[in-house]
């Protein structure tokens, strides 16, 4: 019986998107079969940072062409001028609201959202048109998430949601009080990754998942479940990869900010930010190579290693 295999990128802003390239392209640098087997995958899921990550793999560009364009000179990125510790109180308040549900707590967090003066929404879409190589949906399943900000519903954005795939990924990348609410057909939309970073449900219906997850395995969630034990806890076999310590230093206190954008080369090859050679083995390379056919099993004895899972 075939697998389906999804892989899986979360949130965690301009930092993330840098993360997660390098990621995968230092995983291509040192095991290009491996790299291959996971861009093969049946099923791309993309919560805010990730869907524009998810997005511009489904375009068709090479790995190697969308790394480079992560690190170049050229950037169209803006920088919101907001503290990530108005953000965070935005959280906070909506914690503590007594006797609410968690769609409740997220419709207060759009409530906020939709109320904040932000950019144009025109020009928050430039960015996102600039990120994308493509603004078309690719033939290949990509979903996309949002949370509609007046039901608190995590809503999955796909080729047949009669949305365009810049919207979609603007959506999910609406960091509430930071950027604009995005509405499509009526609907109003903030960032996917405000009540998951992960957002593993989108991924059900698959057999096999690795999520790339930009934060740290320890992280805790405002909604209780975190990252470590969404991943953990998915139905199908499951793995995920977490930024280390390095690069969590690296991000900085404000993901948000472009200056995050460009990853650091460490000797032997391109790697982004915490991302280093330091054990043996790559039990995670393995894990995944172990549902491919055998032709695609071939992986790498060469030293990679990251903060990770396994399951």
């Amino acid at each position: 019986m075939t697998s389906k295999r999804a892989l899986v990128l979360a949130g965690g802003g301009i930092a993330g998107i840098a993360w997660e390239t390098g990621i995968l392209q230092g995983i291509a640098d040192e095991s290009p079969e491996t790299a291959d087997a996971l861009l093969g995958s049946d099923v791309l899921v993309g919560t805010s940072a990730g869907s524009t990550v998810s997005a511009q793999l489904g375009s068709g560009l090479r790995l190697a062409e969308l790394f480079e364009r992560q690190v170049g000179a050229v950037s169209a990125e803006l920088d919101p001028g907001v503290s990530i510790d108005n953000v965070t109180d935005l959280f906070v308040k909506a914690m503590l609201k007594p006797n609410t549900t968690k769609a409740q707590k997220l419709q207060g967090i759009g409530a906020v959202a939709a109320s904040t003066a932000t950019v144009d929404p025109s020009v928050r879409r430039k960015v996102i048109e600039a990120r994308l190589p493509s603004h078309d949906w690719p033939d290949r399943e990509l979903r996309i998430s949002a949370i509609d900000i007046d039901t608190g519903e995590l809503v999955t954005l796909d080729r047949d949601s009669g949305v365009s795939l810049v919207d979609a990924v603007a959506a999910s990348c609406a960091v509430p009080a930071v950027w604009p609410v995005v509405t499509i057909g009526g609907r109003r939309f903030m960032d996917g990754g405000i009540g998951s970073a992960v957002n593993m449900a989108l991924a059900a219906d698959c057999d096999t998942a690795v999520a790339l997850v930009p934060q740290g395995r320890s992280t805790p969630s405002p909604f209780g479940t975190g990252a470590a034990e969404e991943v953990d806890g998915f139905d199908g076999r499951s793995f995920g990869i977490f930024a280390d310590d390095d690069a969590l230093v690296a991000f900085g206190k404000n993901p948000l900010d472009p200056a995050c954008r460009v990853p650091r080369r460490w000797p032997g090859g391109l790697k982004v930010v915490g991302w280093r050679p330091r054990s043996p083995r790559s039990c995670w390379a393995e894990t995944w190579a172990e549902t491919q056919p055998s032709s695609a099993r071939a992986v790498s004895s060469r030293p990679m290693s990251m903060t990770s899972a396994a399951r």
